[in-house]
Order: structure tokens, then sequence, then C-alpha cells
């Protein structure tokens, strides 16, 4: 049992992650450019199938708990924009066709599984053994990380920022032989009768590596949807509902990246919606802790859901210049 999930719920769960991540290396497996058509259908395919787990989660255990995932899974799904755009950055950076663009992604999002078990194994074990303390520094941490948003907003500076000199890219190459030059879709090649990395899987582990710094943002800020519920759930079911939520959201993110790669100029408005749930989320946690403030699961997800929705409907009616539009990166397809 984990919490109120038994062992065959957390197994029917695995399954499905696994099934869904080869249905999707199966329909992939060719080298070619994801169109903007193939990207809608998966991302309508990862959103419906999330959905469907919301509603067994609420059909099982209760509206709250179905509510609190959704919670989780759309906070994820808005926290993750500011990240694909970094993506975005990274394969300019490595000069990656977009016809391997999803092989990265697609072992980047299987590497992002099991990281994120990590993070949130932590943070569970974090809030068990501090309890209020953790929950407070979590709320701040929240906060501290819609400051930073806010503050890189303000930012006139519109240059691209190279990852090819990346701290990671200096790492690896210290501990790999690194071949210059790509071969297909190969993270490895014999040469000299070496086994050396190519620049796709230089490109591999800078994704990986902004995963992981975002997964410091967003661990928190889920956790903090459980902050302030009048009944408190037991922690290992936040963690079941923490840890899914995290993973469908992320499961997602290819389709919602190459989406984003050719529209990205449509959705200026969307980094002010984020700051805005942040802000949110920390306050929420920080009042619940304080026992100031009890608010019903569907309220949180309704204020979750409703500023996502503000910002892009304001981003539709006064656009603006995206900074992060990268010139001849268009990974559409098209």
């Amino acid at each position: 049992m984990i919490g109120e999930y038994s062992i065959l719920e957390v197994g029917v769960f695995a399954a499905l992650v696994v099934a869904a991540l080869l249905l999707d290396l199966h329909a992939h497996k060719a080298d070619k450019p994801i169109s903007m058509r193939d990207a809608a259908l998966w991302s309508v395919f990862w959103i419906a199938l999330s959905l469907a787990f919301a509603l067994y989660v609420g059909f099982a255990h209760g509206r709250d708990q179905g509510m609190l995932f959704l919670t989780g899974y759309f906070l994820e799904k808005s926290l993750s924009v500011d990240n694909l755009f970094v993506f975005i950055a990274v394969f300019a950076s490595f000069s990656i066709r977009p016809e391997f663009q999803h092989r990265v992604l697609y072992f980047g999002i299987i590497g992002a599984v099991i990281m994120r078990l990590l993070f949130v194994v932590l943070g569970t074990s974090f809030i068990a053994l501090f309890g209020k303390l953790a929950l407070t520094i979590f709320g701040l941490f929240v906060l501290w990380t819609a400051w930073k948003m806010w503050q890189a907003g303000r930012q006139d500076d519109e240059e691209i920022e190279d990852y090819s000199n990346h701290w990671s890219v200096r790492l690896t190459r210290r501990i790999f032989p690194v071949s210059p030059q790509m071969r297909g879709h190969d993270f490895f090649v014999r040469r000299d009768g070496v086994w050396a990395v190519t620049p796709l899987f230089l490109c591999l582990v800078t994704i990986e590596i902004a995963d992981v710094m975002f997964a410091f943002d967003s661990v928190p800020a889920i956790f903090a949807i459980f902050a302030g519920l009048r009944e408190p759930l037991p922690l290992g079911t936040q963690t079941f509902l923490v840890y899914t939520s995290n993973i469908f959201a992320i499961l997602g993110l290819r389709s919602l990246y190459f989406l984003l790669a050719a529209a990205n100029r449509f959705l200026s408005r969307l980094e002010a919606a984020v700051i805005i749930i942040l802000v949110f989320i920390g306050a929420k946690m920080l009042t619940g802790v304080l026992g100031t403030l009890h608010m019903p699961p569907e309220a949180g997800l309704i204020v979750v859901f409703g500023v996502l929705a503000g910002g892009v409907i304001a981003s539709y009616l006064f656009p603006k210049k995206a900074k992060n539009a990268v010139d001849g990166g268009d990974s559409s397809g098209r």
C-alpha cells in the first residue's frame, strides 16, 4: 500500500506508463520531423489518458483526490512551458535537426520519469521528518520561484543562450571521448576502436540536466497544493498523487514541445499566468501551515485552470513578440 492506493493500482499505473511509452516509440520509430497535426493528435491522446486516470482516481478514491490530481497535472503543465522554451534553445545550440529531436526528448522523458520519482520520495521524506517547517520552506521556495521568473521576464535581452558549452557538456567531455560529428540518430559511435559519444548524446545530457533543475521548482509546487486542506491526506496518498500527476504531465511534453516550437509567439502572456499561479500556490501553502485558510480542492483547480486559460486568452488578445523564438528552428515539420 502507498497511502490509500494498493499495490495493484501502483502496478496498473506503471504498466500504463510503460505501454504508452512503447506505443509512442513504435509510432515514431522513423527519423522524420513531427508535424503540427501529429503533435496535436498526440497531445489529445496524452490529455485524454490523463483525464481518464483522473476520473478513475475520483471514482475510486473520492472527488477531492481527483481534483487534487488534476490541479497537480495542470500546474505541472503550466510550469513546463518555460522548460520547453529551454529545450528549443538547447536544440538550436547543438544544431539538432528536427527529425532527431523526438528521439532526444523520448529518452529525456524516460530519464525524467526516474528522476522525478527520486525527487518526490525525497520531498515526502523531508515533509515526514520536518513537518510544518518543510512545508514552510516549500512555500517560500515556490514564492521565490515566482519572483525569479518575474525578474527574468523584466529583462530586455532576447539573446538565446548557447548551451553547447554548458557545464554538463564540459563534464561529459571529461568522462567520455566525444565524436565531433553526428552519425544519424546514434548516441554512441565506435571511433578508432574506442566508443565515443556523439553531439546528440551531449544534447540529451543537457536536456536531462535542464529537467532536473526544473524539478527543483515543480515538485515543491505540486506538494504545495495539498497544504491547507481541511482534512489532510496521508503522506503516502500525497506521494502517489504528486508523482502520478507529475508523470502524466511529463508524458505529454514531447507533443507539447513540437506545438510550442511552432506556435510559441502565440503564448507570450502565459509566463505571467504561471507567475500568478505560483504566487497563489505558495501563499496557499503558507496559509495552510498557519491554519488561517482551508481551501477545498476544487477551488485550487478552478484558480489554476482559470489563470491558465486567462493567460492563453490574453496572449491572443494582446500578443507580443516571444523572446525565446528561434530563427530557423521551427520543429513542426512544415
